[in-house]
């Protein structure tokens, strides 16, 4: 071995652990990058979406709008756009409350229970016991 490429021990862990430590340093920081740009990403992603939900929601009341115009002017005598007003309210309002009463439902903790994970967990369950009675009655 030449005279030049001998180290101790020592000087071999200390680099060894300076490396280590500018490889974590490096890892961490290329995470941190990452984890940034997918957070903007979710914030540009989420912006979109609620512009076009403010967009959807301005179209559908003007849509209303025109439906409350077209039944007052055509079908109702006298031009009564307060009745034509009430009649696509009492429409969309019962529209609406169907949902509700859908989502609801959805959202109740009996229909959000695990219900294939409990019968699973207690089969497990039924499952051990039954091996545990046995090897302790086969010893």
């Amino acid at each position: 071995m030449p005279a030049s490429d001998t180290r101790g021990l020592g000087t071999l862990i200390r680099e060894l652990a300076d490396g280590s430590a500018q490889l974590i340093r490096g890892e961490t920081t290329i995470a941190r990058t990452e984890i940034g740009d997918v957070v903007r990403g979710i914030a540009t992603g989420t912006g979109f979406i609620a512009i076009g939900g403010v967009l959807a929601l301005l179209g559908g009341l003007s849509l209303l709008a025109g439906v409350i115009l077209l039944i007052g002017d055509q079908w109702l005598p006298r031009d009564l756009y307060w009745v034509a007003a009430l009649l696509v309210l009492l429409v969309s309002g019962g529209i609406a409350f169907v949902f509700f009463r859908k989502g609801m439902s959805m959202l109740s903790p009996a229909s959000l229970a695990p219900d294939q994970t409990v019968e699973t967990l207690k089969e497990d369950k039924e499952w051990l016991k039954r091996r545990m009675t046995s090897g302790a009655t086969s010893n």
